[in-house]
This record gives structure tokens, C-alpha cells and sequence, in this order.
């Protein structure tokens, strides 16, 4: 519903002589003439269709119908003026609330808090880990990671990385096994992820031809699909963000050169206006070189 809002130098004129019950000490309060307050009274008495204030005997005196609007835009402008308060006191303070799905909460951020509380110890990080999308105007968060095609707008978004869809399993289940053909994933298990497409799309691209795919169990969150491939249980298809830490570790392997270049990949999200903030700046920075450290050691691995 499109809001209809009188001028706010209007609402704060008239709230300033209400209490004051005078033009004078409002426009001293408000740095402006005697003549501005007036003025702007008559133009908010103009559009509202009622009379604010009556005078008597050289007395400003409230109506009736001022004196209950006044209780409105009073409570109105006290809960700006509290909002405007908390919204500057959290951008000042050192705390910094981040916003991530839990897959990438779990697989990516959590296993380097170490490093960030050792390079940024007056920091206090806290960390929301939800699935929808977060009203940055309604919620105490300063910054986010999401997952899409970066258009969100009135938003500044930062790529995190590159990403690709690969074949990932624990080095244990192929340990006695030739694996360079790719065809050789279908004498596995398969660990899918929401449905059995990604599979198919990895299957074709590999050149095999068209195979029963309805076996294996289907896991509704990364995370445990690939804390499933890392302990044993079959091979997945994995993004590269969600892997990384996993890979790098030896948890897992990547036995197939064939990956998938992704379009949604991972962003770094931030309302425009406090996108220059030294905390989220520092705090962006940080994940773009723990994502650049990823891309060199994942390069830096054996074939």
C-alpha cells in the first residue's frame, strides 16, 4: 500500500510547537524563524484538512484533533530517533553479524573461524546461519553470504569465487580401484542432492550413455552429502566453495578431471550504503583471501 506521509520539517514543526505550545521556542529549537514553523503548520493543517492548533488571548492552545496527532508523530518520531540510535551505535561497535545458508556455514565458515578470531581478536563475530534471504532494513545483520546470480537489487554483491560441480568421494572407497573412466562411478554408490539431475547432467557431459540413475539416497542439504561422501559412503557431485576445506584435507579426493562450471555461485552481500563500512570491508577482504587460498591449494593438488 503506497503510504501517504506529510513532510517531515512539517511533522517536526508541529511536534516542536505542541510541546512547546509556542512558534518562538520551536523555531529556537529547531534554528529556523518564527515564520518557517508558522508556515509549515499551515501547510500540514492545509493537507491534513483540520485545524492543530487554535490561539487565544496571544496564546498558542493544541485542539482536540492536534492534541491526539500529536500523540501519533511523537511516538513516530521517537522510535526514528531510537532506531537512528541503535542503527549508529551497531555500525560503530566492533560487533559484525553475518548471515549464510547452513551448508555453507558448516562446510566453509566454520572451520575458519580460528584463523579470523587470531587475526581479528577485537572483533565480535557472530554468525546466523538460516535459509532465507535476510531484510537487511529489518534484521540486526551487517553482512551476508548468499547463494544466486548476484542481482539483488538496492544490495552491493561481491563474487566469492569461481565455482564447479565435480565428482568428490573419500579416498578410502577407491583405494584398491582404477578410476580414470568415468563410467566406473555407476559400479558406486551415488549420493544425490535434492533430486537426480545433477548426476544426469554430469553423466552426459562424461559421455555415458543413458543409465539407470534411481538408486542411491537423495540428502536435501549439501552438507551432509558431502560429510556422507567423506565418510565412506558413495561419491557426490560437490561445488567447489563446499568441498574445498574437505579436499585440501585429504577427507575427500576428486578421481574425475570432468567438472561443470556453475552459474549461481556464491556472493558477498551488503546494503550499498554501508558497503564502505572499515568492518564489513575488513570482513569481505578476509573471505576473499580465504577463498583466494582455497582456489591455490585445491590447484596445487595431485592429479
Amino acid at each position: 500500500m503506497l503510504r501517504r506521509l506529510p513532510p517531515l520539517n512539517a511533522l517536526k514543526s508541529f511536534e516542536a510547537a505542541a510541546r512547546h505550545e509556542s512558534f518562538t521556542r520551536a523555531a529556537e529549537e529547531l534554528c529556523v524563524t518564527q515564520g518557517a514553523v508558522s508556515h509549515q503548520v499551515k501547510a500540514l493543517e492545509a493537507e491534513l484538512g483540520l485545524k492543530l492548533f487554535s490561539r487565544e488571548r496571544q496564546r498558542l492552545i493544541i485542539t482536540e484533533a492536534g492534541r491526539e496527532y500529536l500523540a501519533v508523530i511523537r511516538d513516530a518520531l521517537d522510535r526514528i530517533a531510537v532506531g537512528t540510535h541503535h542503527l549508529v551505535q551497531r555500525q560503530s561497535s566492533r560487533a559484525l553479524t553475518v548471515s549464510t545458508s547452513p551448508d555453507f556455514a558448516a562446510k566453509w565458515l566454520v572451520h575458519r573461524l580460528g584463523r579470523f578470531g587470531a587475526a581479528h581478536p577485537d572483533v565480535d563475530l557472530r554468525i546466523s546461519a538460516t535459509m532465507h534471504h535476510v531484510d537487511f532494513a529489518r534484521e540486526d545483520v551487517d553482512l551476508a553470504v548468499r547463494h544466486g546470480d548476484g542481482n539483488w537489487p538496492g544490495l552491493d554483491a561481491v563474487r566469492l569465487g569461481p565455482e564447479q560441480l565435480f565428482a568428490v568421494c573419500s579416498p578410502k572407497l577407491i583405494a584398491d580401484r582404477r578410476v580414470a573412466d568415468p563410467e566406473v562411478v555407476l559400479k558406486f554408490p551415488l549420493l544425490h542432492l535434492d533430486d537426480r539431475n545433477d548426476w544426469s547432467k554430469w553423466l552426459e557431459a562424461a559421455g555415458v550413455g543413458t543409465v539407470d540413475l534411481m538408486h542411491g539416497p537423495v540428502l536435501n542439504h549439501a552438507s551432509m552429502l558431502i560429510d556422507a561422501a567423506v565418510d565412506g559412503e558413495g561419491i557426490a557431485l560437490a561445488r567447489t566453495a563446499l568441498a574445498a576445506w574437505d579436499l585440501i584435507n585429504g577427507r575427500l579426493v576428486a578421481p574425475f578431471a570432468l567438472s561443470l562450471p556453475l552459474s549461481k555461485l556464491y556472493w558477498i552481500v551488503c546494503p550499498k550504503a554501508t558497503s564502505a563500512q572499515p568492518k564489513i570491508t575488513m570482513f569481505r577482504n578476509w573471505l576473499l583471501a580465504e577463498a583466494a587460498e582455497d582456489r591455490r591449494r585445491l590447484e596445487a593438488l595431485p592429479p
